[in-house]
């Protein structure tokens, strides 16, 4: 199991960079997500189904993904979900944000990839912990980046 938490201080109001995680904008954050429809419930519940679609390179994976926690508050906002990818990961992330004031938003990102079966234990196992680190990064600079826009 590979597990992560960072986060990172963006220049922003908590409502901008919230809407990035809104069904209209996912893609901004997320950009090898070719589809993502909602396919039960509302987007803005815990319980809500998206069916995904996931390009990396010439391979497509489409996957559920399920809500498992949706808090807007003033001054707290926070997305729990869950899928499971290629039959071999479940996959756990957490978006958190936190008004600091005005401009300032704390943005938490956490999350686990749990391998579900002997291939994708193994995997996990083969896997570089640097590269993983590295892409946490690149989403939490993303993120950044397309909160100041």
């Amino acid at each position: 199991m590979i597990q992560w938490k960072e986060d990172i201080t963006i220049a922003a109001h908590i409502d901008k960079v919230w809407e990035l995680f809104s069904d209209q904008h996912i893609r901004r954050i997320m950009p090898k997500v070719e589809e993502h429809t909602l396919i039960e419930k509302n987007e803005t519940e815990a319980g809500a189904k998206h069916r995904q679609t996931y390009r990396e390179g010439k391979r497509a994976e489409t996957y559920i993904v399920e809500t498992l926690v949706y808090e807007d508050l003033q001054d707290k906002k926070r997305k729990k979900i869950r899928f499971v990818l290629g039959n071999a990961f479940e996959v756990t992330l957490s978006f958190t944000l936190h008004k600091l004031d005005p401009a300032h938003t704390q943005f938490i990102y956490e999350g686990q990839n749990l391998g579900v079966n002997f291939v994708g234990r193994a995997m996990l196992k083969l896997g570089s912990q640097k590269s993983n680190n590295q892409s946490v990064q690149d989403f939490l600079q993303r993120v950044e980046q397309e909160a100041m826009k």
